[in-house]
């Protein structure tokens, strides 16, 4: 490999983030061995934020709060967890690009509950780009990214074994539930394996940090998952993967808030998605110029809420591609392809937002390139054009198409510290909102959504000591959406209601030591929209006010057998958050959202007997505090006649899982 080829790979790091120390399975030591998780923002480069299948497997997760917490610049509010929305520097989920092994998550079916729903035992990783990223982002990635990668049967078989099987059981103190998964994976042949998983997890309301039973939290969830690989040369792979994951519960009309009666009553509730995913892979060993990725993928999700109340059905239908390819010349690695997507939105019977559809067509053609211009010296730049089609409810017809561009760079000045500066542009044109609104119409006006992303900073890292330091400002201009206000739900319109301003800093520092790891990280963020602040309420499906967070975490490898581990979150309260609602609340009202600190803990322990039984403790809110998450809806219980709130957190949670691999 040549000088230029390896200094490609050179990573462009923000911050450095150890993330759980690893037991040494050598017999010839017992030092501690920490996994590096390396953690950026936009650096123009595909490094990104990174969540690992051992810090999972350790805090236990079973939601996507669990899955972030200990990204200080991910919030996830919401409580149950179909009600769970996703903020990204304080910006929602609805305007970022989100996918499961490349299948794009697109569609909605109710905007009062979270789009997202993941099953957390089958990851392999997390990866996040927080702001407007590159060309590779895909389409639609105002605010960023999220890509969930799901294991395949290798990663879960021992070196040396054709077939095996996992079991694992975990019991929870706070909602007096056992949650079970079994898997099964094996060989065909030399190049053909397989694995299947089904997972069941039927729990009880839980209990707030004041011991009340939260209503409208329980909640019965079967995940089943299955997947092909195939090795059908040196150089070609082939994946074929199939979810369904099914929620069921007794939930709240408006899944987001608690049930007040009769505005939020308990409604029967069935939230289903299927996703069929193949991916093909073709990379020549010492060919540079080719290394090809296909992914195909269809989604079907679906909503049903019987009942007296409002009784609604939506669904979403996905269906797309992406095709690209990267090319190694000279000192350019270069990266460009293809990805279309259909998206079709549907509510059916029984209501009266029967038979409407929407339909969405999106285009896109892109390319980056990486310029290893000196060993020290990185230069990124990229292009991006995207078309999109919406053919809405009301037979109105958009097309609007933009081309983005992005230019980064990044500078090693010595061997330890590094500095980069990157700006980057996306755009999203008017898609399908959400099925259970498209009773509703469309300003014939409507423009698309413009982003724009800056970022600078500096990182630090030696065999002991890591730390960075960013800023950042992202801008979304021409926000889509429905304004709240005068309480006329059949007066709905879609609009550009504004623009959004989301500025902030990141520090962070660490220390590493034989057997210890430690990190703080801090972050603060400013969310505004046209002047005013994100409320979470207000300004459902755009962003939220979220105070500033610092988190804690201690990691430590007593001996080849235990592992322990402490985070904490600290977040600072926020008084006078805007709440802006003509008709609903007065005006120039507000609330305040009081700060919060949380602890967690957890054990890990293999017995010397056998490497193929962990038993592992994790402690959620262990000193079972009361409190809101600021990523959920604040409390507007105070205003006569408007009296809603999101769910309180849980309490204290024991988990107590037991995994048995053969």
């Amino acid at each position: 490999m040549s000088k230029n080829l390896k200094s490609i790979s050179r990573p462009t790091v923000l911050s450095v983030a150890l993330m759980s120390a690893i037991a040494t399975q050598s017999a010839l030591a017992e030092t501690v061995q920490l996994d590096k998780v390396r953690v950026t923002g936009n650096t123009i480069t595909p490094e990104l934020n990174s969540v690992t299948s051992e810090q999972i497997e350790k805090v236990q997760a079973n939601d996507l709060e669990d899955l972030f917490s200990q990204s200080p610049e991910i919030s996830v509010g919401g409580g149950a967890d179909i009600a769970q929305k996703l903020y990204v520097r304080g910006i929602e989920d609805q305007l970022l690009n989100i996918s499961i092994d490349g299948a794009v998550q697109a569609t909605r079916l109710f905007h009062h509950a979270g789009r997202i729903s993941i099953e957390p035992e089958l990851l392999k990783r997390v990866e996040v780009n927080a702001g407007s990223g590159n060309a590779l982002s895909g389409a639609g990635a105002l605010g960023g990214s999220v890509k969930f990668v799901t294991k395949d049967p290798e990663d879960m078989l021992k070196p040396g074994e054709q077939f095996g099987g996992l079991v694992k059981g975990m019991f929870s103190s706070n909602t007096d539930s056992f949650k079970t998964n079994t898997s099964l994976f094996g060989r065909l042949n030399d190049d053909w394996s397989a694995m299947v998983s089904a997972t069941n997890y039927n729990a009880d309301a839980y209990e707030d940090g004041d011991g009340d039973e939260v209503v409208g939290s329980k909640f019965d969830q079967d995940f089943l998952f299955a997947k092909v690989v195939g090795h059908l040369t040196d150089s070609q792979t082939v994946r074929l993967s199939y979810q369904k994951r099914t929620d069921e519960g007794e939930r709240p009309f408006r899944p987001q808030w608690g049930v007040y009666l009769p505005r939020n009553p308990i409604v029967p509730t069935d939230l289903q998605r299927e996703t069929v995913t193949f991916n093909y892979a073709l990379n020549p060993i010492g060919n540079p110029y080719l290394d090809m990725d296909l992914t195909v993928y269809h989604i079907d999700s679906e909503l049903d809420r019987s009942g007296d109340f409002r009784p609604y059905f939506g669904s979403g239908e996905s269906k797309g591609v992406d095709l690209r390819n990267t090319s190694i010349l000279g000192q350019h690695k270069v990266t460009y392809g293809v990805d279309y997507r259909e998206d079709e939105t549907q509510a059916g019977p029984p209501t009266d937002r029967s038979n409407l559809e929407e339909d969405v067509k999106v285009k896109g053609v892109y390319l980056q390139d990486d310029i290893q211009i000196t060993d020290a010296l990185l230069l990124s730049a990229g292009l991006r054009y995207d078309d999109y089609e919406l053919d809405d409810a009301d037979n109105q017809n958009f097309d609007e198409d933009e081309i983005s561009h992005n230019v980064g760079i990044n500078y090693h000045f010595t061997d330890n510290w590094s500095a980069f500066a990157s700006y980057a542009e996306s755009f999203k044109g008017p898609t399908s909102q959400d099925a259970y609104k498209l009773f509703g119409t469309n300003s014939p006006d409507l423009k698309p959504e413009d982003a724009d992303n800056t970022e600078l900073g500096v990182a630090y890292e030696s065999s002991t000591w890591f730390g960075s330091a960013k800023v950042y400002r992202s801008n979304i201009d021409d926000l889509i959406a429905d304004p709240i206000g005068d309480g006329d739900l059949d007066g709905t319109v879609f609009t550009n209601v504004g623009d959004l301003e989301s500025d902030g800093y990141i520090l962070e520092i660490g220390r590493r030591w034989e057997r210890l790891m430690g990190r703080l990280s801090y972050h603060h963020n400013d969310i505004e929209i046209d002047g005013r602040d994100a409320g979470g309420y207000s300004t459902n499906g755009v962003g939220n006010t979220i105070g500033d967070s610092l988190v804690a975490t201690l990691d430590y490898q007593l001996n080849s057998q235990w592992t322990l581990g402490w985070n904490a979150q600290f977040v600072k309260g926020e008084d006078n958050v805007d709440i802006y609602a003509p008709g609903w609340v007065p005006d120039g009202a507000s609330i305040d959202k009081p700060g919060y600190g949380v602890h967690d803990f957890y054990a890990q322990w293999r017995p010397s007997t056998t490497e193929d039984v962990t038993i592992t403790l994790t402690v959620r809110n262990v000193f079972d505090k009361y409190y809101l998450d600021h990523a959920t809806v604040g409390d507007l219980t105070a205003f006569p006649g408007y009296e809603i709130s999101g769910f309180a957190e849980p309490g204290r949670d024991v988990r107590l899982g037991v995994a048995w691999q053969f």
